[in-house]
Formats: C-alpha cells, structure tokens, sequence
C-alpha cells in the first residue's frame, strides 16, 4: 500500500522541468525527469515526491498515473489539475499552458528538481532512456509488455540495507494508514 498519488505535487514538479525547458519538453523526457527525481527523494530523504505507481516498459522506468494523464487526458467533461497547466501531446512534446505556484513544494523538493535539471536536463529523452537502462537496476525489461516497481526494488538498487528498506517501506505503510484514515473514502 502506498500514499496517494499526488498530482499536484507532479504538476508543479512537471511545470517546474518545463519553465527551464523554456515550457516545451518530449514528454518522454518529462517522464524521465520525473521518475529521476523520484528515485532520488526516495534514496534521500525515504519517501517519493508525486507517490506514483512505477513500472518498466520498453523505454525505461516510467510514472504510470502521470503517463496515463498525458496520454488519455482527464475523464471526458473534466478538466483536471494536470490539464490545467499541462497540454495534450503535440507531436511527442507537452508544453507549459500557464504559470502556476509550486507551493506544494517543499523548498528542498525544488531544489531537488532544480538539481535534477541540472545535471540531466542536457539530455533528449533517448539519452535519458540509455541512461535509466544502464543505471537503474530496478528497471527490467518487460518484453514489449510492462512491470511494476515497487520501491523495495528502487530501494535496493539505490544500495540501501535490508534495516533501512524495512524501515522506509513501514513508515510509508504507516503514512498510508495515517492517510485512510483522514481521508476514509479514497479509492485504492
């Protein structure tokens, strides 16, 4: 069990890549860039920024509720926070359709995608898919098909211990009881 995805958070991480990309990014690159700076607050500080659901597909490690955003859009009639900020896919690329305020942002989430940018940012999104490939141990090839990761198999891969990974996955286990009972009706 996992917190709540939180696409808030992932639209300002999202549009925070995109104003240093000058607002237009493949959004395979975004993807990319995202599940980057996931990867890296998980090893860091114990806990993801957007709670995504990751898996492996063909072209690396992916954010799956934020790729079905970009890909399917919101529920017909609905324009939800992504699609607020965020546009369609033209021709591979999303853009940036207003300033919004990252001020769900904690001050060292953004300047962690700041860093992120910094020193990934230079790549197109086949560098980026190389480079998650190589890299990130917990990407698997899935055959065509996809594969969760779970963040036991980030955890790991980063080179955290058994003691730390056991420790992290209970208190975002304890986050999510916390979080079902504030908000009893989420859909899981």
């Amino acid at each position: 069990m996992i917190p709540r995805y939180r696409e808030d958070k992932t639209v300002q991480a999202a549009a925070r890549f995109l104003q240093h990309a000058g607002r237009v990014m493949n959004y395979m690159k975004l993807i990319k860039l995202l599940y980057v700076m996931d990867r890296t607050a998980l090893s860091r500080w114990g806990h993801p920024i957007t709670y995504d659901r990751y898996v492996s597909m063909p072209h690396g490690p992916v954010l799956s509720f934020t790729l079905d955003l970009i890909n399917e859009g919101d529920e017909p009639g609905c324009l939800g926070y992504w699609n607020k900020f965020i546009s369609p896919p033209s021709g591979y690329e999303v853009s940036l359709l207003a300033d919004l305020q990252d001020d769900d942002l904690s001050e060292a989430e953004t300047d962690l995608i700041d860093e992120i940018y910094s020193e990934y940012g230079h790549l197109d999104q086949w560098q980026l898919r190389d480079y998650c490939h190589e890299h990130f141990n917990e990407w698997k090839n899935p055959e065509g098909s996809s594969c969760a990761i779970h963040y036991r198999d980030i955890l790991e891969a980063v080179g955290k211990t058994e003691a730390e990974t056991k420790e992290i996955i209970g208190e975002l286990e304890s986050f999510f009881v916390a979080e079902q009972m504030l908000i009893p009706n989420r859909n899981v």
